[in-house]
């Protein structure tokens, strides 16, 4: 008997992957040449933006031209914790390229000592100062552009433009004005006497507590913060004064405005709290003329925060959540006594996540 035949064998071939036999050589390769992309455009941000600081972004005029006219953006309420405003005129000092800046203020003011602490370094800034006031080149022009409102605080660092004349300019819907101090205060000894709470603290003197929303407030401690309040305002009008040369020899026409009332934009102007009614546009063109050039021959930008790594690799995709969320430090700001210039006679509790 013959043997049988063999059995016949099926050889499948398996397919190639979609990079062959060098897939993962590819993808390893693929991937370093993204990394090295990151790393070279991250390099090429830094020579022109210092990493962790402002970032510069263009905004109008020539793309190409050497100097600039910096626009220095100035929103929402002014306090200490938000650090960009001064982390803009420190940008601003260190260009030898910005040859005149422009105030953007969409503010209705904040605290005394922050709005003070800024228009001070405004000021160095337009006499051509250091950080320390050591002189450091020409005077710099700057000329404000008020957006929606630009009252009380907002208005304080207005002044900055000293005795440059037609440099403060608003748009034809601004509110602008409410030159004047508020030190918020709240009693709810009534409320909490029907809860039954008593405040039981405990302190070294009598003054320690004034302003305490637990008790009515005693004529020696409303006398007191009014002195404090009156003296602010008076440091504010001579700020005023320092921006606004006509009311120097017309100090009365200051008193009649600085009731803390807001205006519009053309009551401002015949107020002579502004100069001019305009857009940003006319506001860039006065900043060149003052600069001795033209709009056309000057590289015009403005500044935005420096994103985080992480951020700036997903590309900015709102790593913060919008809306309004509700902030610690804001509620311990509330028992504070503060003054403010402020348009408004409650202070912030929330803050917007835009």
């Amino acid at each position: 008997m013959s043997d049988p035949p063999p059995t016949p064998q099926i050889v499948i071939q398996q397919k190639e992957s979609m990079f062959g036999r060098f897939g993962k050589f590819l993808l390893f390769a693929l991937l370093f040449a993204v990394m090295t992309i990151i790393g070279m455009k991250t390099s090429y941000d830094s020579y022109f933006n210092p990493p962790g600081g402002p970032q510069e972004k263009f905004h109008s005029g020539s793309e190409t031209a050497t100097e600039k006219i910096a626009i220095v953006d100035v929103s929402g309420t002014i306090v200490g914790t938000d650090t960009f405003i001064m982390e803009q005129i420190d940008r601003v000092r260190k260009d030898e390229n910005v040859v005149a800046v422009v105030l953007r203020i969409n503010s209705p003011g904040g605290t005394v000592t922050y709005s003070d602490y800024l228009q001070h370094h405004l000021r160095k800034l337009a006499r051509g100062e250091t950080r320390e006031g050591k002189r450091k080149g020409e005077p710099m022009p700057i000329v404000v552009s008020m957006g929606s409102i630009c009252a009380s605080g907002g208005y304080y660092l207005a002044t900055a433009v000293g005795d440059t004349p037609d440099s403060i300019f608003a748009e034809p819907a601004t509110i602008t004005g409410s030159i004047g101090v508020i030190i918020p205060h709240y009693d709810l000894s009534g409320l909490l006497e029907k809860w039954a709470i008593k405040d039981d603290s405990i302190a070294s003197h009598e003054l320690k507590d004034m302003g305490s929303p637990t008790k009515t407030m005693t004529d020696q401690e409303r006398a007191l913060f009014q002195d404090l309040v009156d003296q602010m305002l008076a440091d504010f009008k001579e700020t005023v004064k320092e921006g606004r040369p006509m009311f120097r020899d017309n100090p009365d026409d200051l008193d009649a405005v600085a009731t803390g009332q807001i205006f519009t934009a053309k009551q401002a102007v015949e107020l002579q709290l502004v100069d001019k009614i305009g857009y940003i546009e006319e506001v860039l063109e006065r900043a060149a003329e003052l600069a001795g050039t033209t709009v056309e021959n000057v590289r015009c930008v403005k500044y935005e925060k420096a994103p985080a790594p992480l951020e700036a690799l997903l590309g900015s995709a709102h790593a913060q959540p919008r809306g309004l969320t509700l902030q610690m430090d804001s509620l311990l700001e509330l028992t504070v006594p503060r003054a403010y210039y402020l348009c408004t006679w409650l202070p912030s509790i929330v803050k917007s996540g835009k």
